[in-house]
């Protein structure tokens, strides 16, 4: 067993602190529980520094300060895997942002492992190191630890600093390291982990089949729904479950006593609630929702040639990362071509400078900005793609 310092007091977290002060880096995670709560709790971190091995546990030390100054201090490099997850419940519930970091997922994904690959197999890959990962669902806030749990949270951290090292080795070999650091720096910034409050509703299937008085009383659901979960700190599907909702929604125009005689329905969900589902369904739209509304059906709409351009663009970027030994889904996630094809102005921002610009080309971006009027030119013996009027 590894030795370690289980830190439980002001004092102990203090003395840390004091003992590694100028350190130059750190290896850093966290084990927190978000289940059934609206509010993620924070369990446990984990530090491993050149003075030692630490576990600090949050709930019986009033001020985390030490340890939270030392993720923001730009002099220590923050070692991570997947440390968006930890600096996003840090930004959630302290306001800090990280300041100097190397996270070994997303270099996994500058030296050609699929995006995002597990800590598990990525150490056994780099390292030849297997690690046990048994507590992965662990009851964080259950005390006193086991020593098993312990053990757990130490090898999240141990491998770390050798990864760190062997990995800042190859991507210098690969000639990637500067882009992979300019990836880094989207962690420190606060844009990284705002959410669309809207998210939910943008996102829902079932908004695109109603009509429009119901979606505007979903909008106003999942608001209600979000609002009672914040307030009783539990989570959103103990306040209402996702799969009642489409028979409130398309149940409620019939009044009452449907719903009441609907079988998959509780009836004291409907016996506690009806006044506020009927207040909310009958209540004129806003000129909020109104304008939420038409983003929604903006997406509605589909355009099957530009969807084949986009997903046309999309292949070249994967064979583009493919030739260079990068996993395309650092380049270019589903999630980020969507949100282009919504907006490509942003095209721009992303393609036009920085790391993919090198990668893809200048051109590149001018092909995403403006795919509303490229045409794909079939010829004998090649593909082009042209914009109109070039």
């Amino acid at each position: 067993m590894t030795g370690y310092h289980l830190i439980e007091d002001q004092a102990g977290l203090d003395a840390f602190a004091s003992q590694n002060k100028g350190i130059d880096w750190m290896c850093f995670d966290t084990e927190f529980v978000g289940e059934k709560r609206f509010f993620t709790r924070l369990c446990l971190t984990q530090e491993a520094t050149r003075f030692g091995n630490y576990l600090i546990d949050p709930f019986p030390i009033p001020d985390l300060g030490p340890v939270l100054r030392m993720i923001q201090d730009p002099a220590i490099v923050k070692v991570t895997h997947a440390g968006e997850n930890d600096y996003r419940l840090l930004f959630g519930l302290y306001g800090i942002l990280p300041a100097n970091v190397f996270d070994t997922q997303i270099a996994a994904g500058f030296m050609g492992f699929k995006y995002p690959v597990s800590f598990k197999r990525l150490v056994e890959a780099e390292l030849r190191v297997n690690l046990k990962k048994g507590y992965t669902v662990a009851d964080w806030e259950s005390r006193p630890f086991k020593t098993s749990q312990l053990e757990y949270a130490l090898e999240d951290v141990l491998p770390l600093h050798p990864l760190w090292e062997a990995q800042q080795e190859k991507l210098r070999q690969l000639g990637h390291l500067s882009w992979a650091m300019e990836e880094f720096r989207e962690l420190e910034k606060e844009g990284y982990y705002a959410k669309d409050p809207y998210h939910e509703a943008l996102h829902s299937q079932l908004m695109r089949s109603l009509n429009k008085k119901e979606q505007v009383f979903l909008l106003r659901l999942f608001e209600w729904r979000k609002q009672q979960a914040q307030k009783r700190n539990h989570s959103r599907e103990m306040i209402l479950s996702s799969k009642l909702i489409p028979h409130i929604v398309k149940g409620i125009r019939s009044g009452k006593e449907a719903l009441l005689d609907n079988r998959r329905v509780p009836s004291k969900l409907i016996q506690d609630h009806w006044g506020v589902f009927e207040e909310l369904f009958q209540a004129t739209p806003t000129t909020d929702e109104k304008r939420l509304l038409k983003r929604i059906q903006g997406e509605e709409e589909d355009n099957p040639r530009e969807e084949i351009l986009i997903e046309l663009l999309y292949l070249i970027v994967r064979h583009h990362c493919l030739d260079s030994g990068i996993s395309s889904n650092i380049a270019l996630p589903r999630n980020l071509l969507r949100k282009i094809q919504e907006e490509p102005a942003q095209a721009r921002e992303l393609f036009g400078k920085g790391w993919r610009s090198e990668l893809l080309g200048a051109r590149f971006a001018q092909w995403f900005e403006e795919f509303q009027r490229m045409n794909i030119h079939i010829l004998d013996n090649r593909i082009e793609l042209r914009l109109d009027n070039d």
